[in-house]
């Protein structure tokens, strides 16, 4: 079983699944990770990825990850934006998708604080129109500090 947590560059992803991952003593991955060189220097010039960008991405973390973890545990963090994203990393294997939400405000203000992300503030938008947030197996608010989204997050596993 993978446990993804998805949602919008800066929602807290990473930061919650390595928590997660530690307090699972499970295996962690960050999707950002798996990109093409291609990929960041697209983001890093302000453009937004599409389709074509994200699926050889999505199926090499398919291959890499959800696969290797078939038959035990581990924790992705992943933008996995579109239902049919999710739709794709699903035929891997076992996954089940939580998604971390906040206000465009939060997000904003949180990814103008990063200093070594390649991905810039100017595309949060793009991220946002992007969400298709359904289904999924739970849902965990950015706003709460970062051990309330563990103990939320705890109680949907």
């Amino acid at each position: 079983m993978v446990y993804v947590l998805f949602g919008v560059s800066g929602s807290g992803k990473t930061t919650l699944g390595k928590l997660l991952a530690n307090h699972l003593d499970q295996s962690f991955y960050d999707a950002d990770d798996f990109h093409p060189p291609s990929n960041i220097e697209k983001m890093k010039s302000g453009s937004p990825l599409n389709d074509t960008d994200r699926y050889p991405w999505l199926r090499n973390i398919g291959d890499h990850i959800i696969t290797a973890h078939e038959n035990s545990t581990a924790v992705l963090a992943c933008s996995a934006l579109k239902r049919e994203y999710r739709q794709l990393l699903e035929t891997y294997g076992p996954v089940r998708f939580y998604l971390i939400e906040g206000s465009f405000e939060l997000i904003s203000s949180r990814l103008e604080q990063r200093d070594r992300h390649f991905m810039p503030s100017s595309l949060l938008q793009s991220q946002f129109d992007a969400l298709q947030p359904l289904p999924n197996h739970g849902v965990i608010s950015a706003e709460l500090s970062i051990e309330e989204q563990l103990l939320q997050l705890e109680k949907l596993l």
